[in-house]
């Protein structure tokens, strides 16, 4: 096992390739950035071509910004029966050379089926375009890396013309020969016999690994050929890709670093692990995977009882690594499953003061929650409706105002989009009036909300920015048809914090107004308008 290990980052191409993902030259250059700054030592920016004109311009405009990794510029070997300076795939790697790219990767078959069946070649031309294309590109890189396509499925098929191939491209010259496996479908038992097989072959050469995810083992599979001799790691940042994705380098690099002792980065850049990973999926509008080890928020998140107090008192008993070495935070979940620690670990956490296991406040809330939520209620997602909870408990919330009444009328009035209309009755306890007012909105819900806006915003002006952000609807009883309870949860936003709140009821629309009411009750209590004067 090497100690030096280099990092490569395909997100911005093979993660552009995943369903979904369509990376602007804007995102692109954002998530570079920020690839440069955690410390990878190579970025690929795709594939530069007349009608790629985003990866193009990326490769014109990485320059103008302080990049500290190695940009590579990613491309194939030449077409058969083309000269080589007439080649387009080659040219068009010759043309990035000139925006000051140093270096240069490029794929070719390893695979006789491939040369054969897809690009039509003999197996032997095939061995010629590889070593032509490598040879010709050092004219105008440091550096070119060699890709070999489908290397392990083509070992399988003719062992002896895959190694042929990596031979090819390290006498031509390729600093980094990339096992990949393109189909991913590999299991680790092959893997590892097949990694050896090729070390023993290619004792001297700078081996790497590309591996996707089709089998679910690619990160398993990366760890353990870095553990067998590969000396770089190619992959991308939450593991997107087309299919089923690549390997996920957030993943990989903490599971060197910090299990098998590799220095890849500085604690310091590691600790900014789960940073990068949630930039990367807001840049590329995807969601942010929740159960991704390491840097998902169920990471180091516990909701059984004993697990929650078995961390509390070791985090070794539950937790493999501190969550802050790579920029995570542990949460103790509050359910029906949780024990007496996780709710002792909430009350502390909300109210700042040191409470004991067997105080009265955390026997009556343990005791709630698991009557609510046999009722529906589900906690994990509306800490905001719990944290009220506690409060009404202590008997130290004030509701700013009272719901008298609500109703919701849809117009379809002859157009093909009915107007959702909104009327509510509330007595606001600030001012001892009865307000009965209405609104307008793009559906019920939000009907609901304009209603309430309009009705309390002259008081409390600052729930003006509070805005809906997520709504989620489950029915809950599913054999009882329309009779069944529902459960409504919100997620709100006032351009600075989130939160989320619950309503359950076998009325959805008063599910909804209950999780609207909390929502707003909430961001109130943050400001400190809906509690009294008790020392709590």
């Amino acid at each position: 096992m090497s100690n030096k290990i280099t990092i490569y980052d395909t997100t911005l191409r093979d993660g552009n390739q995943a369903a979904g993902v369509g990376l602007s030259l804007s995102d692109k250059l954002k998530i570079a950035e920020k690839l440069s700054d955690f410390g990878v030592d190579y970025i690929e920016g795709g594939w530069p071509n007349p009608t790629n004109q985003i990866d193009t311009a990326f490769y014109k405009e990485i320059r103008k910004l302080n990049i500290k990794s190695k940009i590579a510029a990613f491309g194939s070997t030449k077409r058969p029966k083309t000269n080589i300076d007439e080649d387009p795939f080659i040219g068009d790697l010759v043309a990035a050379s000139s925006f000051g790219t140093g270096v240069c990767t490029i794929y070719g078959k390893s695979w006789k089926l491939h040369a054969v069946e897809i690009i039509r070649c003999t197996p032997q031309e095939n061995l010629d375009m590889i070593a032509e294309s490598i040879e010709h590109l050092l004219g105008y890189y440091n550096e070119v890396i060699f890709d070999a396509e489908h290397f392990f499925d083509g070992y399988k098929d003719d062992p002896e013309y895959a190694i042929e191939v990596l031979k090819t491209a390290k006498q031509a010259g390729a600093s980094y020969l990339v096992l990949c496996d393109t189909n991913g479908g590999l299991l680790p038992s092959e893997f590892m016999r097949i990694f050896e097989n090729v070390k023993l072959k290619m004792k001297d050469a700078n081996l790497g690994v590309h591996l996707h995810n089709d089998a679910g083992c690619a990160e398993a599979n990366s760890i353990i050929g870095v553990e067998m001799g590969a000396v770089q790691v190619q992959g991308t940042i939450n593991g997107i890709g087309e299919r089923c994705g690549n390997a996920n380098l957030c993943t990989i690099i903490p599971a060197l670093q910090l299990k098998l002792g590799m220095q890849l980065v500085s604690a310091e850049k590691m600790s900014k692990l789960k940073e990068l990973s949630v930039s990367v999926s807001d840049i590329a509008n995807i969601g942010h995977n929740p159960s991704l080890p390491f840097v998902g928020d169920n990471a180091f998140t516990h909701k059984a009882g004993a697990h929650a107090d078995g961390v509390r008192k070791n985090s070794l008993s539950f937790e493999h690594i501190p969550p802050e070495s790579v920029g995570n935070s542990r949460r103790l979940l509050v359910s029906d499953q949780s024990g007496r620690g996780a709710i002792l670990e909430f009350l502390k956490r909300i109210l700042k003061k040191d409470i004991d296991k067997n105080d009265d406040i955390v026997n009556t809330i343990l005791k709630k929650v698991k009557t609510l939520e046999a009722k529906g209620y589900h906690f994990e997602m509306a800490q905001a409706t719990l944290e009220l909870l506690v409060y009404k408990e202590m008997n130290v919330f004030i509701a700013p105002f009272e719901t008298k009444s609500f109703r919701v009328i849809e117009d379809k009035n002859g157009v093909q989009n009915p107007i959702s209309e909104a009327t509510i009755k509330i007595f606001d306890n600030k001012t001892k009036k009865e307000i009965h007012t209405a609104a307008n909105g793009d559906g019920p819900v939000n009907a609901l909300h304009n209603a309430l806006m309009k009705a309390i915003g002259e008081w409390y002006p600052s729930i003006k920015n509070v805005h809906l952000k997520d709504f989620k609807v489950r029915v809950l009883e599913g054999s009882k048809g329309t009779e069944a309870f529902v459960r409504v949860l919100i997620e709100s936003n006032d351009g600075i914090n989130s939160w989320g709140t619950i309503g359950v009821s076998t009325n959805i629309i008063e599910a909804s107004w209950n999780a609207l009411l909390d929502s707003v009750y909430y961001k109130l209590l943050k400001e400190g308008n809906v509690t009294s004067d008790t020392d709590f």
